[in-house]
């Protein structure tokens, strides 16, 4: 147990959540609970006590309430077992509250055929509305990347005016079955391509793209390609670049060890850090933990193996902020605490400043799960600058009333002043 929580005990291992701990001191329970009586009946008694001679030893009398209520506290508990106590199998409980739980009836699970395989949809909402199409990160598919935060309260008043499609890439959905050993997975501009065959079979002309990590920058390519098609993007510590050395090299040990050992514990900190940065540990234990099951028990390792293969091979997105770039409004979001910080200020710097606005978000890495609120919040604004959510006034012209629309735009904070939350 750490010392600020109790000095008195100490660890049997450096582990502090090693299940068993022994106190440092030991006492007497019954010398203890003895002297709190004493000291209660010398008070009721309003006797000082005053040191004299040796005498011989005489037993008072307590009063009958005083000796009942000893004798009944005492006779709780054996005396034999009150001499010597040792705290044993404490026990480190996880809350079970946070878990991540495809059981959604919400949610419709719907397979696409593309031109490379089949993808499976999962949507959301009334299909008449508006469509937000969303694409997760590595090591995670719309339930551990999309579902808990839709679940949110205050996204899912914006399910009410708002359809949702979940796109997953190839084989990364929970409990998937291995790709075959001769399957080509498809590059980052393959990948965006399935989506027009996404939208095809939904009967789509336009979208709201949000995608995390590797997803937006499919859905960043797909905008690239399809700008008629692609309303607005929101884009969640969004990589523009191509890989660099390092990242190159972490990534490709990973996915070797994906295909042929499994998710090891290299691999699962590695994608720990990529999701959460550093210090999570300590902000956030229980998410760390539900984290760590999902990605040794849903995930597919060999899939990964290849989804990480593909996004490492990755090219740049060739944006430059006077040439070709996004012509749509876009929302680039960064954790302050991701490791993708630094990456997303390239990508503000590669964006149209008109139409572009860029934000950090405090206390976090993995932004969705751990500032879900500033999260929403940011989102519910840029819909409003979109024309989707209004404050409406009603005016009186003659013998009718009319509402007016107050749209709420957001426009790029210089870097040097980047909105903080």
């Amino acid at each position: 147990m750490p010392g600020g929580l109790g000095a008195s005990y100490r660890s049997l291992a450096d582990d502090v959540y090693k299940t068993t701990t022994i106190p440092d001191n030991k006492f007497n329970m019954m010398e203890s609970v003895k002297k709190v009586f004493s000291f209660t009946v010398n008070q009721r008694r309003s006797e000082p006590l005053i040191e004299k001679e040796p005498q011989p030893v005489v037993t008072r009398k307590m009063p009958a309430s005083a000796a009942a209520e000893e004798t009944a506290l005492l006779g709780t508990m054996p005396s034999d077992s009150m001499d010597d106590i040792e705290l044993r199998n404490i026990q480190l409980q996880f809350p079970a509250v946070r878990s991540l739980s495809r059981d959604d009836p919400s949610v419709e699970e719907v397979r696409v055929d593309t031109d490379r395989g089949t993808v499976l949809v999962a949507v959301q909402g009334n299909r008449s509305k508006p469509a937000i199409l969303t694409y997760h990160d590595l090591g995670l598919n719309y339930v551990a990347s999309f579902q808990a935060f839709f679940n949110y309260s205050d996204m899912r008043m914006l399910l009410e005016n708002f359809s949702v499609y979940h796109v997953n890439a190839p084989g990364q959905e929970e409990g998937a079955h291995p790709l075959p050993d001769d399957y080509e997975y498809p590059t980052m501009d393959e990948l965006a391509n399935q989506l027009n065959f996404v939208l095809g079979h939904f009967g789509l002309n336009s979208i709201i793209g949000l995608g995390v990590g590797a997803g937006g920058n499919i859905l960043a390519r797909f905008a690239l390609n399809h700008p008629n098609k692609v309303e607005a993007l929101c884009l969640i510590n969004v990589v523009s670049t191509q890989a660099g050395w390092i990242e190159w090299g972490y990534q490709k040990i990973n996915a070797r060890y994906l295909k042929s050992k499994g998710m090891t514990q290299g691999v699962l900190d590695y994608l720990m850090w990529h999701h959460f940065g550093r210090g999570t540990e300590e902000r956030n234990h229980d998410l760390v933990q539900v984290y760590r099951t999902y990605f040794e028990r849903f995930i597919n390792p060999g899939n990964l193996a290849m989804f990480i293969d593909s996004y490492v091979r990755r090219s740049d997105l060739n944006m430059t902020r006077n040439g070709a770039t996004l012509s749509m409004p876009v929302l680039n979001i960064s954790g302050a605490l991701s490791p993708h910080m630094e990456e997303t200020v390239t990508l503000n710097s590669r964006l149209d400043p008109t139409n572009s606005s860029w934000m950090k978000i405090s206390d976090c890495g993995m932004v969705l799960e751990e500032q879900p609120n500033k999260v929403s919040e940011a989102l519910r604004l840029f819909l409003q600058g979109l024309g989707y959510g209004f404050v409406v006034k009603m005016s009186r012209s003659g013998d009718s009333l009319h509402s007016v629309s107050w749209p709420i735009h957001i426009t790029e904070n210089p870097i040097s002043e980047a909105a903080v939350c």
